[in-house]
Formats: structure tokens, sequence, C-alpha cells
């Protein structure tokens, strides 16, 4: 009896999805961006199985529905054995090479290679995951049958099977996004809301009357956010500096306006400008507005370094807008970045070139992932006109930056997509691991870098990898891209999808996970800071090699 039962559950399902399953999930086995844990490779897996069967059964349903000749007995049973066939050796010759692509990107990213158990924890996961997934799709079509036959009095059954498909997976999608996503988000912001309530280990309130926070402050210490006093007590003394560098120093200014500082972008930036010259910002030599990532996060190997670079004779104002991960805001509501970016920039710069020309900082701008989509449209093309900055360095544009796109779809058709050279090179240079700013072609007045990694799914993800093949999988690719990494429709953009959450759980150097030489190398072509030779900056690059900071979750 259960025999017979799970014969018949088994006789339900479609030859067709099934088989186009299986070409999925062979197909999802294969390298993307970035190394996969088995568990994550799994629920990939899974994905792409269920995507698979449900895009093989809609396939036998729009035959049917265009009522065409079911083909005949031979030859069905004769295409059967073929289609299994082929899809047998399909699935076999990519499950042999998983292990072997995924160490592909591995030994590229200094990582340990996979364990030998990886392929029967995958596909166990895989399994699993599909099982789940196509048991709800099986409900959506149960019920759109449910439906449709009772349209089916009321209008011809063509029309009842459109009109009935429309009203379940509309209803589904409302409810879903109604109810479960908005309890995801919700449950999400509580989470992270109070996380960027706590206070880490070794973080203390300054007590120096110029530093942001401190009790003569006009930023209070409480309302900075975990982010933004992490940012302010864990920066770069005089004294280290000094005994770097061997020479005297300054202490760095920092200055960071939480979300609670204000109701708005605007006011969290008039008061991050009061504090700014309160601490005398604008009497050092550097100024810097530098915008963020999602959870209010600036990184240490892109700001630590300037200051060093220029002896701490610098000052770095930063305000928040968030607290969830940049691939949550992004999915939330992305304008947030570019919102406070441009109060920030609008304050700062409105008050900035009223100063003496002679006397006040040079002007530049900073910003990681969202940070870097918000940073680089604050500045528009009347300021650059009337009074333009020095420049910026950005790192790790996300893909839905327009700015950033539009330089790299026109740039000169030699240069690949994932290190693009745009025009004369005067005004915008993009540089990776190796550094690559340095062509012996002059700059112009205004100097911008942008730091990407061939690898940082951030940077690469697009919409368009469901049909299209991406340029940047043309030759020659970036070193840290596995050689076997193969376009397939949907699959791709499902696994650099999966990639996305997963772009700083690597190390430091590859991915999302941008190394401080390589903000050195930006830094210093961007800002000329004086007296530095170049073994000089070889010793800055190995000082900050150790104290590379951990990948940050966001």
């Amino acid at each position: 009896m259960v025999r017979k039962q799970l014969s018949d559950y088994w006789n339900s399902f479609s030859f067709v999805g099934l088989a186009v399953a299986a070409v999925f999930f062979a197909a999802s086995v294969s390298p993307s961006l970035l190394p996969r844990p088995y568990l994550v490779q799994g629920i990939l897996s899974g994905f792409a199985i269920a995507i698979g069967y449900s895009l093989g059964v809609s396939l036998v349903m729009l035959y049917q529905f265009l009522e065409l000749p079911d083909p005949s007995a031979q030859l069905e049973k004769v295409s059967r054995i073929i289609t299994i066939v082929s899809v047998s050796i399909v699935v076999f010759v990519f499950l042999r090479h998983m292990a072997f692509w995924q160490d592909s990107i591995r030994q590229r990213m200094e990582m340990p290679l996979v364990e030998s158990t990886y392929l029967y924890r995958t596909a166990f996961i895989a399994l699993v995951t599909a099982a789940l997934l196509i048991g709800f799709t099986r409900l959506l079509i149960r019920s759109c049958g449910i439906v449709s036959r009772w349209l089916n009095r009321l209008v011809p059954r063509r029309v009842s099977i459109v009109l009935s498909t429309i009203a379940v997976v509309g209803t589904f999608m409302l409810v879903g996004q109604g109810i479960f996503l908005r309890f995801i988000l919700r449950t999400a912001d509580a989470f992270f809301l109070q996380a960027d309530g706590m206070v880490d280990d070794g973080v203390e309130q300054p007590t120096q009357a110029l530093t942001t926070g401190s009790g003569e402050s006009l930023i209070d210490w409480d309302s900075i956010g975990r982010r933004g006093k992490n940012f302010i007590a864990t920066g770069p003394t005089k004294e280290a500096i000094q005994e770097f560098l061997g020479r005297d120093a300054k202490s760095p200014i920092r200055v960071y306006a939480g979300m609670n500082c204000g109701e708005n972008p605007r006011e969290r930036a008039e008061l991050a400008l009061k504090e700014l010259i309160r601490v005398g910002a604008f009497e050092r030599s550097i100024l810097i507005v530098a915008t963020p990532t999602g959870t209010g996060w600036l990184d240490p190997g892109g700001v630590d370094t300037v200051e060093y670079l220029h002896a701490g004779d610098t000052a770095i104002v930063s305000t928040q807008y968030s607290y969830l991960p940049s691939w949550m805001t992004i999915v939330v509501e992305p304008g947030r970045s570019i919102q406070s970016a441009d109060a920030l920039f609008d304050v700062v710069y409105s008050y900035w070139k009223t100063l003496p020309k002679e006397s006040r900082p040079k002007f530049y701008l900073h910003g990681l992932s969202l940070g870097a989509l918000g940073s680089e449209v604050s500045v528009d093309l009347y300021s650059m006109f009337e009074d333009p900055i020095q420049g910026a360095v950005w790192s790790g544009p996300p893909f839905p930056s327009s700015k950033w796109r539009n330089i790299v779809m026109h740039r000169n058709p030699e240069s690949p997509e994932w290190l693009p050279t745009f025009r004369d090179s005067r005004i915008i240079r993009f540089t990776a691991q190796e550094n690559s700013l340095d062509n012996g072609k002059p700059w112009g007045p205004v100097r911008n870098v942008y730091i990407q990694y061939a690898s940082d799914p951030m940077v690469f993800f697009s919409p368009e990898l469901l049909y299209s093949r991406p340029s940047w999988l043309n030759e020659p690719r970036g070193h840290d891209v596995s050689p076997y990494l193969k376009w397939f429709p949907l699959i791709t953009l499902l696994q650099i999808g999966f990639d996305l959450p997963m772009a700083t759980s690597i190390p430091t150097g590859y991915g999302h996970n941008y190394s401080p030489a390589n903000y050195i190398d930006a830094w210093i072509a961007v800002t000329s800071p004086p007296n530095w030779s170049n073994s000089d900056i070889e010793r800055l690059k190995r000082h900050f090699k150790p104290n590379e900071p951990a990948p940050e979750k966001f």
C-alpha cells in the first residue's frame, strides 16, 4: 500500500519538469564569483531545482494550453530515454567537477580547500530545499486548478486558466509581501536597531574636549550609534602616527552624527558642520566627507590609511542614514544613502566655499559600497564648475549606482569591464588588487578613483544576468575570478544573487572586502601626500596588513 502510494506520488511529477530541474541543478554547482559553504551551495541548488522544475511544468502547461497534438507513444518513449541519458551525463559531469570548481576560487582567495563530504552535504540540503519549494509550487498549481474549474462555469476554459493564475499568484504575492516580507523586515529592523545601540568592548566615551562625543561636544555620545562610536574611538592616535613616521603629527579629527542626532539628514548634517567648526576641522590640510555603509560603518582601511599618509593633518566627517546591512538597505530604501550624502555635502560644501581658497583644506569624498553610491552623486555639475573639490576615493560601487555604471558603459573599448579606463584618465581612474593608477598619463585638477575587485558581486550583480552574458567574463579576466566560471541563463543571476549576502565573508582583498593596501594606493594618487618614498609606502602597507579588519557584515 505504502509502496503504491509512493509510486503514485512519484508518477505525479512532471517528467519534463524533473529533467529541466536536473539540468538546473547541474548548472548551479558550477563556480560563481565567490566560494560557497555547503549549506549555501545546497540552498542555492535547491532553489535551482525548484525553478527548473517550475519552468519545465510551465512549458508543459503552455504546450497543453495551446492544444498542440500529443506525441505518439513510441516517440515519447524514445525521447524519454534520450532525455534521461543526456541529463544523467550532464549531472554526472558537473557533480564530478563541483569540488574542483569550488577550489579553483578558494585557491585564488587563499582559502582552505573544500572537505570530502562537500558533495553529499550539498546534495542532501539541495533535495530538502527543493522539496519544500516544489511542494509550495504544486500547492499554487492546485489552487489555480480549483479556481479555474470554478471559473470555467462562467467563462471559456482558456480564459478561466489565465484568470485563475493571475488571481492565485497575485493573492500569494500580496500575502507574502504584506505579511511575510513585512514580518521579516520588522524583525531585521528590530535586531539591527538593538545592535546599533550596543557598545563594543574597549570603546569608551572620549574625554578630550576637541573629540566628538566628549562632554564638551555638540554631539551627544549616546546618540552616535555603535558604528559611529567605533569610528570615533578606535582611530589612530597622534602618538601612534608619530611613532610610525618618526616625525611630528597631529591628532586626526573625526566627526560623526548618528541617526539619533536629528530628525532628518539635513539636521544631522547641520549638526555635523557645527561640530566641524568647533573642533577646528577647516584649519586642517585635508577635509573628507565620508558616506558610510548601510550599518553606518566606515572601513578602517579606508580612513586610517589617509590619516597616516597626511600625518594626522586631516578631518573626516560622516553621518549615519541606516543601521541595516547595505544589501538589505538597497532592497528597502536605496535612496537613503543618496539623501544623506547629498545633505552632508551640500551643508559642508556651502560653508567650505566661503573660506579663503589659499587657507581652506583640500576637499575630498569617500564611500564604500552603498556609501559610494550616495557619495558619487552628491556633487552636482554646477558645484564642480563654480568651485570644484579636489577628488574622491570610492570602493565597491554597488550595482544600482547609475553614475558608476554610465562610466563603465562608456569606457574605452580596449579595457575590460572589471578594470576600465575612461577617456584620457585625467579625471577618473580604476584600480583593483594590483595598482593600476600610475599609467604615465597626467592627472587633471580633480582626481577620482574607483577601487573594485573583479570578484565583488556587489559591483557586478545585474538583473541582465538573467538573459545576457556579462562582458566581465570576457578575457582577460580578473585574477580572482575562476577561469571555469560560465554564464547560464537565469542560473548565473541566481548564483551572483546568492553571492551578495556573502560578499564580506571571505578574506580581505577579495569580493567586497577591500584591502588597506589598495586604499593607500588610491589616497596617494588622489591626495598626493608629501614626503613619501616607495619604501615608506611599502612599510605602511606592511603596517596595516597584520591589522586588516575582520570582514564587516553589511
